[in-house]
């Protein structure tokens, strides 16, 4: 499983030119799930999102997590981030978990946020999705389990 997130001031996804989630400052995080990985690995990604210290404090530290400063988690699926392009240019996905069981991991990664008590927003797994982000920093931190 893996992850990658960015420090936002704010995000939204559309579906077909259609609204589906935004978000104030925060956090997007594209989140990739491997062949063979499971809730456990879900929980803990979902446990590490949660307290990434990536905010600044009144010191200009970062030490702050997403719910330390009340904002928000724009969570899109992306099985892209398991392409392999070692060979050749067009990357292979064969480590991608098929998507099935890679929704419903994704979903769960999603219910543990809230349950953490991170207000979460969601993108349509396996549509075509368009992200408008502002970045804040840039802050991008990839984390994989």
């Amino acid at each position: 499983m893996k992850f990658v997130a960015q420090r936002v001031s704010k995000a939204s996804l559309t579906v077909d030119t259609k609204p589906v989630s935004d978000i104030g400052h925060g956090l997007v995080v594209y989140f990739g799930v491997k062949v063979g990985d499971t809730k456990a690995q879900a929980e803990k990604c979902a446990e590490k999102i949660a307290h990434l210290r990536v905010f600044e404090d009144d010191a200009g530290k970062m030490n702050l997590s997403v719910g330390d400063v009340g904002g928000e988690v724009l969570l899109v699926s992306q099985f892209t981030l398991y392409g392999d392009a070692r060979k050749g240019n067009r990357p292979s996905f064969i480590e991608a978990e098929r998507p099935e069981p890679a929704d419903a991991l994704y979903r769960y990664a999603a219910e543990r946020l809230q349950a953490l008590g991170i207000p979460v927003k969601c993108g349509v797994f396996g549509a075509h999705m368009v992200i408008d982000q502002v970045n804040d920093g840039p802050v991008t931190i990839i984390y994989e389990i």
